[in-house]
C-alpha cells in the first residue's frame, strides 16, 4: 500500500509523501505556485512560521472532513491531508493577505536598493515586486542601528534585517557555540552578539549565504560590485576541511573572482552537493581563496532567467546562441509591472515635443506648458 496522497494546489493535484507540508507540496508543482519564503530554509531544523509570506488558504480540509480552514494558514508549517485543495495564487484573500505582509515587513525597511550588495539577489525586492503595493503608508521615522562589525568578515546591517532567525539556526547547527542571537524584545529585538564578540567559526561565513536581504553582508566584497556585472561560474577544489564540499560559485568580471558563495538551487537555498549533503563551505574557501588558480573551473552557473544577474551573460547572437530577445515580458517571461507612467509625472519629457527639430541643444524652457495643456 502506497504511503503517498493527493493534493490540489491552485487546481494541480500532485502525489506527495505522507508527513509532506503544503509549501514543499506546492514546490514540487513549482513555479509561481510556490510561495516566496523569507523564514523557511528546508536545510535548517526548527525555521520557518515567522514572516507568514507563505500564508495559503485551504478551500477542502481532506477527503474525510471538507471543511475548510477558516483562517489562512502558513504554507511552511502546515502538513497536507489526503484529498486536501488549497489555493495560492488563485485566492483573492491570499493576495491580499500577502501584500500586507510585505508592507510589515517593509515598515522599518530603509530603501537601500542602489547600495546594497544585496541587490539583484535579494528575495525581498522579489517580494515587493510580485506581491507588494505600489505606494507605502509609512509616515513616521524607521528604527535605526549602527552597523555592526561581526568579526574580519562579516558586517551587520541592522536596518536591513527582518528577524528571520535563519543566521541564528545557521550558527546553532553548524558551529559548536554560537556566539550570535536576538537581543532584546518586540520592537527593539535585533540580531547582535552580547559583548561585541566575532564571529570566527570557519563555517561561520554561512551566515551571508541564508541570509534574504542585505542585512549580513560579505566584508571581502562591500561595495566592489554589483552583481549582474559579474559572471557566476561553478568551481570545486579539494578542500582539507572534512565538512567542507569544496563546490563553490565564483563571481567573476574578466579574471577576477569578487567573491566566493555557496552553490544555490531555483529556491534559492544552498544547494545540496555531489556527496549528497549540504553544500555549506568553510571561511577558507569563501574568503581566502580568490584567484582562479585555486579552483578547478566547471563552467557557468544555471541562473534562472527571470534574475537580473542572467542578463547579457549566456545569450547573444554569437554561434548557437541564437537570436537574444528584446522585449522585457520575453527576456523575463512575464509581463511587467509598471508602477508609473513618466510622462504624466514628468514635464521633462513631455511626448509632444520632438527633439530632433529643436535648433540647437534643448533647454527646460522648451518643455515648460501652460497648466491647461496639461
Amino acid at each position: 500500500m502506497s504511503d503517498n496522497i493527493k493534493v490540489t494546489i491552485d487546481n494541480i493535484t500532485v502525489e506527495v509523501p505522507n508527513g509532506t507540508t503544503i509549501l514543499e507540496a506546492a514546490r514540487m508543482v513549482g513555479g509561481d505556485v510556490a510561495p516566496i519564503t523569507m523564514c523557511y530554509y528546508s536545510k535548517l531544523k526548527g525555521s520557518g512560521g515567522k514572516c507568514r509570506t507563505c500564508l495559503v488558504e485551504v478551500s477542502k480540509g481532506s477527503e474525510k472532513d471538507p471543511r475548510p480552514m477558516p483562517k489562512l494558514v502558513a504554507s511552511c508549517r502546515t502538513g497536507v491531508m489526503d484529498g486536501m485543495e488549497v489555493k495560492s495564487m488563485t485566492s483573492e484573500r491570499v493576495k491580499d493577505a500577502r501584500e500586507g505582509v510585505t508592507e510589515f515587513l517593509l515598515l522599518n525597511h530603509p530603501l537601500d536598493c542602489p547600495v546594497c550588495d544585496q541587490a539583484g539577489e535579494c528575495h525581498l525586492q522579489d517580494l515587493s515586486y510580485e506581491q507588494g503595493k505600489q505606494g507605502t503608508r509609512t509616515d513616521f521615522t524607521r528604527r535605526t542601528f549602527a552597523p555592526e562589525d561581526l568579526g574580519p568578515y562579516i558586517q551587520l546591517h541592522m536596518n536591513r534585517c527582518i528577524m528571520c532567525f535563519r543566521c541564528v539556526y545557521t550558527a546553532e547547527q553548524l558551529t559548536e557555540q554560537r556566539e550570535h542571537g536576538v537581543l532584546d524584545r518586540g520592537d527593539h529585538a535585533r540580531i547582535s552578539t552580547c559583548i561585541s564578540k566575532a564571529l570566527e567559526h570557519d563555517f561561520i561565513g554561512n551566515v551571508i549565504d541564508v541570509c534574504p536581504v542585505g542585512a549580513l553582508t560579505d566584508k571581502t566584497f562591500r561595495f566592489k560590485n554589483r552583481v549582474w556585472f559579474t559572471k557566476p561560474v561553478d568551481a570545486h577544489r579539494n578542500c582539507t576541511n572534512p565538512k567542507c564540499c569544496g563546490e563553490v560559485r565564483l563571481w567573476m568580471r574578466g579574471k577576477e573572482v569578487f567573491r566566493v558563495t555557496a552553490r544555490k538551487d531555483e529556491w534559492g537555498e544552498v544547494a545540496t552537493a555531489s556527496n549528497g549533503e549540504t553544500g555549506w563551505i568553510c571561511n577558507e574557501c569563501r574568503f581566502e581563496k580568490k584567484d582562479t588558480a585555486d579552483w578547478i573551473i566547471e563552467g557557468p552557473s544555471r541562473i534562472q532567467r527571470t534574475s537580473v544577474i542572467a542578463q547579457g551573460h549566456y545569450a547573444g547572437t554569437v554561434g548557437t546562441a541564437g537570436k537574444s530577445e528584446k522585449l522585457i515580458d520575453k527576456v523575463i517571461g512575464k509581463e511587467p509591472i509598471y508602477t508609473l507612467d513618466i510622462h504624466k509625472v514628468s514635464e521633462v519629457d513631455n511626448p509632444n515635443v520632438h527633439l530632433s527639430q529643436i535648433a540647437g541643444p534643448a533647454h527646460s524652457t522648451d518643455f515648460k506648458h501652460d497648466i491647461k495643456d496639461r
